[in-house]
């Protein structure tokens, strides 16, 4: 997808309906569909946000970004995820917090970003977060600057996410499970899989209404 359609069609994107927890639950761990919203209320988990963050290409094609989280003690490590992080106070917003954690972990200056959709949040029962995302987009391909958090960025064109057999399933195991079967995204040639591919289903079926 060419990122001149892309930006041109970000007005129908904003007004278009998301597709709610219908669309995350075709990519969920069986074990995020033992929990219903008052389940997760009683839980009071803490919030999050993270950015879907759309860019051109050097080809002019319309991507966005993904991170390959650092190596440490902790029930996310080494995973994919979008950029974004935990809500402290003095951020005053969710939208806030994505912005800010975004600078922080990839080097993209707040101002530059433009959030134009949030979507539905996503419960991660073995963090206990409840996670906001936001859809984002910049004007120009970025220069990107990884802090310690980040291990690799991984640029991944609308295109590729829009094909069916970037979806599959895989057999793995975490820190909190053994040989579990999940469904997945694989892109670029990474398994991308848990509350961010519930994330990357709703934004592929948004995308694909436009």
């Amino acid at each position: 997808m060419d990122f001149k359609f892309f930006k041109k069609n970000i007005s129908k994107l904003k007004n278009l309906p998301i597709g709610g927890l219908e669309a995350q639950f075709n990519l969920a761990p069986k074990l995020r569909l033992n929990y219903s919203q008052n389940k997760i209320k009683a839980l009071n988990p803490k919030k999050a946000a993270v950015v879907a963050l759309f860019y051109p290409n050097n080809n002019n094609e319309a991507c966005f970004l993904l991170t390959l989280r650092a190596s440490y003690n902790g029930t996310h490590s080494s995973q994919i995820s979008f950029p974004g992080g935990k809500f402290e106070t003095k951020d005053g917003s969710l939208k806030n917090t994505a912005l800010r954690e975004t600078y922080e972990e990839v080097g993209i200056p707040i101002h530059e970003i433009s959030i134009f959709k949030q979507m539905t949040d996503v419960f991660i029962p073995p963090s206990n977060f409840l996670v906001t995302p936001f859809l984002g987009y910049l004007e120009s391909a970025p220069l990107f600057t990884k802090n310690h958090e980040v291990e690799k960025l991984i640029t991944v064109t609308i295109k590729d996410l829009l094909k069916d057999s970037s979806i599959s399933t895989t057999t793995l195991s975490t820190s909190y499970a053994s040989d579990i079967e999940v469904s997945c995204f694989v892109l670029n040639s990474y398994i991308v899989w848990g509350a961010t591919a519930m994330m990357l289903n709703e934004i592929k079926q948004l995308i694909k209404n436009i």
